[in-house]
């Protein structure tokens, strides 16, 4: 599953260009209380930037929800008995994939949002490295890509299951946001329309 947003934890995040504000005061209406919103939830991050075990666990996690590495192993894991339930696996992971890479890219080219400022942004160098963004900010790819993935892959009555799924798929939104990779509303807005897809592409199965 392609996800078209990387990310890291250091200057290599996108600019924080003109979606910063222009620093003349804050901005009325629903932009200013999403970028309101945006800048608290960064802050409430900061305590947790520059520790180790955290930073480390961030990037892993990034890492394994990068390129859908999480949602194929889960596929596999599902898959790996014979019988109807391997053809739905497989059939979730592609409808998954499909719809979350097309619908992704096409919205941050219409969106065009800019990343994060990664001013004052402080890591450590702990965990894997992390590939660096290439495309605007809004939706969250990953954050997109994961909660599509598990809603279609969830299954009526096991909630053991879906929780662990759901679980997951969280907190590669966390991750995304303890990297500044993302706005809170980029992780939200992902979730959402990973979840509305989700719902879609189990018609298919």
């Amino acid at each position: 599953m392609t996800v078209a947003d990387g990310g890291t934890g250091g200057a290599d995040q996108g600019s924080g260009g003109a979606d910063q504000g222009s620093g003349q005061g804050p901005e009325p209406g629903l932009l200013g209380v999403v970028r309101a919103v945006d800048d608290r939830v960064d802050r409430w991050f900061e305590p947790l930037r520059g520790k180790p075990a955290v930073d480390g666990m961030a990037k892993v996690i990034t890492g394994l929800g990068d390129q859908g590495i999480m949602w194929a192993a889960t596929t596999v894991w599902r898959a790996r008995h014979t019988g109807p339930e391997r053809a739905r696996s497989v059939r979730a992971l592609t409808i998954a994939g499909i719809e979350s890479t097309v619908v992704n890219r096409a919205l941050k080219v219409v969106v065009g949002r800019t990343r994060p400022d990664p001013d004052g942004l402080e890591l450590s160098a702990a965990g894997v490295p992390v590939r660096p963004p290439t495309s605007s900010s809004f939706p969250s790819g990953h954050t997109l890509a994961a909660f599509c993935a598990v809603t279609v892959m969830s299954r009526p009555g096991d909630r053991a299951g879906n929780a662990l799924l759901f679980g997951a798929a969280s907190l590669v939104g966390l991750s995304r946001l303890h990297l500044r990779a993302h706005h809170a509303s980029d992780v939200l807005g992902g979730a959402a329309i990973g979840t509305a897809l989700g719902v879609v592409g189990r018609r298919f199965l």
